[in-house]
């Protein structure tokens, strides 16, 4: 007979709820700009792959209890020589759910693993606009939102969602 002290401990619904949880819900597009400045002219011309800078921030604000808008904005400026191949800005942004998360353990939540969930469609989002736009799908590299958050976040005293 197997003893009881043997069996798979069972999650009850106080274990289970005490677990830190994050959701995404809606996401979407909530703004996107495309300029290619040369036009043809400047299709013609793109010889080499052109230097590209591109930034990164986030931001969230708080919608109802529990619930946060998270945007991740990126903004992507393309030079061939001294002249600008294209500019893409999106913000895409979705809805963060939190569950049972210590208050200090809110804002590195929503404002890391958030920008995390949404960033591959973001990325997808990029490619597509500039390959559509004339260019090759502008892939960008992964990014460390913890680093981001601690360059950006760390230090404000004073966010939308505390």
């Amino acid at each position: 007979m197997a003893d009881e002290t043997d069996a798979p401990p069972q999650e009850n619904g106080s274990a289970a709820a005490a677990r830190p949880m994050l959701s995404i819900g809606a996401q979407y597009i909530k703004d996107l700009s495309f300029e290619n400045p040369l036009g043809p002219e400047g299709l013609a011309k793109l010889t080499q792959n052109p230097n590209v800078e591109v930034e990164v921030n986030t931001s969230a604000r708080l919608l109802a209890e529990d619930a946060y808008e998270v945007a991740l904005f990126i903004r992507a400026e393309a030079q061939s020589g001294d002249a600008t191949a294209f500019i893409v800005e999106l913000t895409y942004a979705g809805i963060v759910v939190v569950g049972d998360v210590a208050d200090e353990d809110v804002q590195p939540l929503v404002l890391i693993e958030g920008p995390r969930h949404l960033f591959p469609f973001a990325r997808s989002v990029v490619a597509n606009v500039t390959r559509d736009g004339g260019f090759p799908p502008m892939m960008i590299d992964p990014i460390d939102f913890a680093a981001l958050y601690v360059e950006h976040h760390a230090e404000r005293t004073a966010l939308d969602i505390t």
